[in-house]
C-alpha cells in the first residue's frame, strides 16, 4: 500500500465539500478547527455553494475536488460533511497526482465511495471526522491528529471513558487490511467498478439514520453481491439516530447484523466508537490491522502515514 506523508506543523490543508450543502457558519467552524490542529486551511473555492441538497453542482464539486488532488503545494484534502454526491463524481475523477504526490484524504459518510476509489488505486486513506461537524471532542481530534502526525505502531486504538462498550457476536481474532465505511455507500457502489473487496481484510461498517429493516436490506445486498467473501473479521460501529429505536417488536441492530452476518463463521463485534457520533476514532483504510472481536479490540499494526 501506498502511504500519504504526514503532516507537519503548519501543513496545508484543502477542505472541500463534494456532498452536500454546508450551513451557515460552517466553513468558518472548520477551518478553526484546521487552525487549532496546527495547520492551514485552504477552502475549496465552492466549498459554500449549494445546488439543491447538493453543495454546488456536479462541475463545481467536482472542480474543487480535483484542484485539490492537483494541488502542487498543499499537504491534505478533508471534506468538510458528508450527506450525498460523492457518487456523481467518482468517475471523472482523476486521481494521478494524488498517486504521484501523495497526501491524506480525510472523510467518512458519503465519502466512502471516494475512499474505495483509493484503496482500488492501492493508497491508504483515513475514514475520519468532518471539521465543520458541531462537536469535536478530545478523543476524536487526538486520534486524528496522532493518526496524521505518524504516530507509531503497533498500537491499541482508544476508547471513550464512558463509551457503552463493544459486544463481542462471533469470537476469535482475525489480522488484515482495514477497509469499509459507511452501509449505505458500500451497498449503493455494488456492481461498480468501485464495489468493496473484502478479501484477506477486516470490514468496518457504520451507518446513521436508517431503520432495522433497511441496515438488513443493506447487509442483505452485499451478502447477495458476495461483498463479504474471503472477509477475515468485521467491526461495526455506531449504528446511530435510529428512527424506530423506541417502536416495540423491533430489533436491535446488533441482532440485525449477528442474524445477517454471523453466518459468515468469522470474528464479529459490535459498538466500536467510528461513525455518526462525536467520540469516534480514525481509521486508515488499507493498513494492517489486529482485530480481537472476544476482547472487542482493534490494533493497528503499522502506522497510516510515512516520513517519506
Amino acid at each position: 500500500m501506498i502511504r500519504p506523508r504526514r503532516l507537519r506543523p503548519g501543513a496545508v490543508v484543502s477542505l472541500v465539500a463534494p456532498a452536500g450543502p454546508l450551513g451557515g457558519g460552517a466553513v468558518e467552524r472548520a477551518s478553526e478547527r484546521v487552525h487549532g490542529l496546527g495547520w492551514t486551511p485552504r477552502v475549496g473555492r465552492h466549498a459554500r455553494n449549494r445546488h439543491g441538497y447538493l453543495a454546488g453542482t456536479d462541475e463545481e464539486r467536482l472542480t474543487d475536488l480535483q484542484a485539490a488532488i492537483d494541488s502542487p503545494d498543499n499537504d491534505a484534502i478533508w471534506c468538510l460533511r458528508g450527506g450525498y454526491g460523492t457518487m456523481r463524481i467518482l468517475p471523472r475523477l482523476d486521481f494521478r497526482e494524488l498517486l504521484q504526490r501523495p497526501r491524506p484524504f480525510i472523510g467518512y459518510s458519503d465519502n466512502t465511495a471516494i475512499h474505495l476509489a483509493i484503496r482500488k488505486l492501492g493508497m491508504v486513506s483515513l475514514h475520519g471526522p468532518h471539521p465543520a461537524t458541531l462537536e469535536f471532542p478530545e478523543l476524536t481530534r487526538s486520534e486524528l491528529g496522532r493518526m496524521l502526525e505518524g504516530d507509531r505502531a503497533p498500537r491499541l486504538l482508544p476508547f471513550p471513558a464512558d463509551g457503552p462498550g463493544v459486544e463481542t457476536l462471533v469470537g476469535g481474532t482475525a489480522t488484515g487490511r482495514l477497509v469499509g465505511g459507511n452501509l449505505s455507500l458500500l451497498a449503493a457502489t455494488v456492481g461498480s467498478a468501485f464495489q468493496l473487496d473484502a478479501r484477506d481484510s477486516l470490514v468496518f461498517i457504520e451507518e446513521v439514520s436508517e431503520p432495522a429493516y433497511r441496515v438488513d436490506r443493506l447487509l442483505s445486498q452485499l451478502l447477495l453481491a458476495g461483498r463479504f467473501e474471503g472477509a477475515a473479521g468485521v467491526l461495526v460501529g455506531a449504528i446511530s439516530d435510529r428512527p424506530d429505536a423506541d417502536a416495540p417488536g423491533i430489533p436491535h441492530p446488533r441482532e440485525v447484523v449477528l442474524d445477517r452476518l454471523g453466518g459468515l463463521g468469522i470474528p464479529l463485534a459490535y459498538g466500536f466508537p467510528f461513525g455518526h457520533i462525536p467520540e469516534s476514532w480514525t481509521l486508515p483504510i488499507g493498513i494492517r490491522a489486529r482485530f480481537d472481536a472476544s476482547a472487542g479490540t482493534l490494533e493497528l499494526l503499522e502506522p497510516a502515514v510515512t516520513d517519506d
